[in-house]
């Protein structure tokens, strides 16, 4: 689960920090989100980063919401071996003073990554926008990634074309996001006035995504990640990875305390019959992705 100009005047929490990493981290170790991502960069974006670099003599690669890098080391490891006579550049923008740190710790200790030059972005994504217009001398990328991060937007259709505007020609935006008719696209929509109260102030699917795109008359392809993850500990009372995960996936301090007997009950009666399914005695929770790759 992650502005524009019209997105400054409201200011969130900037990006994850806290308990809240906690259970960012744990969700994706144990939902193997960034496995199936990189499935899907390994099968479809090799290929595409080789048409997108040829006849180019420099690649500058843009991540907004990066995290800990995990995902942009994967991506720049491609560029590397399928481009391997082009310098890269990246540029990385992410608001958490602690995932960045994570991220600047990976690149010491990975040596591929030392060839790149790197420049960080320690603001949101509204902050970067600002900061971009501000410049006379505007810089473009090849590859820009937006992986699990519009969550944090207030102006949706806005922030895509910001920075689909700073692609350079024959270059692609990637949008990875949470599917429509996923579990999260079910619990988030069901209870969006009880849960879009802190950082996410409201919640859209790639379903909804898609439809900004159409708006904005933007050719896209799409492709379907299944991916699930085990809740079964969410439904034992004291578990403590089960209570973590439930205060990530509902964005709550503290799950049972934080909300109401009623509608704890009612969230995880949805959780368990609506948006997920059961596999020999465990709960697995639904939380397929949709990557959409924008062209120029």
């Amino acid at each position: 689960m992650l502005l524009t100009a019209a997105a400054m005047n409201t200011v969130k929490p900037a990006g994850y920090e806290g308990h809240y990493v906690q259970g960012f981290q744990f969700y994706l170790k144990h939902s193997e989100e960034h496995k199936a991502i990189l499935g899907y960069v390994d099968k479809v974006l090799s290929g595409e980063f080789t048409r997108i670099g040829e006849g180019k003599s420099k690649m500058d690669v843009l991540g907004v919401g990066s995290g800990g890098g995990e995902m942009d080391a994967h991506i720049l490891s491609i560029l590397q071996s399928k481009l391997p006579a082009t310098p890269l550049t990246a540029d990385i923008v992410e608001p958490s003073i602690q995932l960045t740190d994570n991220f600047k710790a990976l690149v010491t200790k990975t040596p591929s990554l030392q060839k790149i030059p790197f420049s960080w972005h320690t603001v949101t994504c509204g902050e970067y926008e600002k900061q971009v217009k501000d410049k006379r001398e505007i810089k473009r990328f090849d590859f820009i990634h937006m992986i699990q991060m519009l969550y944090y937007v207030d102006d949706y259709p806005g922030t895509i074309k910001f920075f689909h505007n700073l692609l350079k020609e024959n270059s692609k935006l990637l949008i990875v996001h949470e599917a429509a008719g996923s579990g999260w696209d079910t619990l988030w929509k069901t209870y969006r006035k009880e849960l879009c109260t802190k950082s996410i102030s409201d919640y859209l699917s790639a379903g909804d995504i898609k439809v900004h795109l159409e708006r904005l008359e933007l050719k896209y392809d799409e492709h379907l990640i299944p991916n699930t993850l085990d809740i079964t500990d969410c439904f034992t009372d004291g578990d403590e990875m089960g209570e973590l995960l439930l205060d990530f996936m509902t964005e709550q301090d503290h799950f049972h305390q934080s909300l109401t007997p009623d509608l704890r009950a009612s969230i995880l009666d949805l959780l368990r019959n609506r948006c997920s399914t059961e596999k020999e005695g465990r709960i697995l929770f639904d939380c397929s992705l949709s990557c959409l790759l924008v062209y120029s």
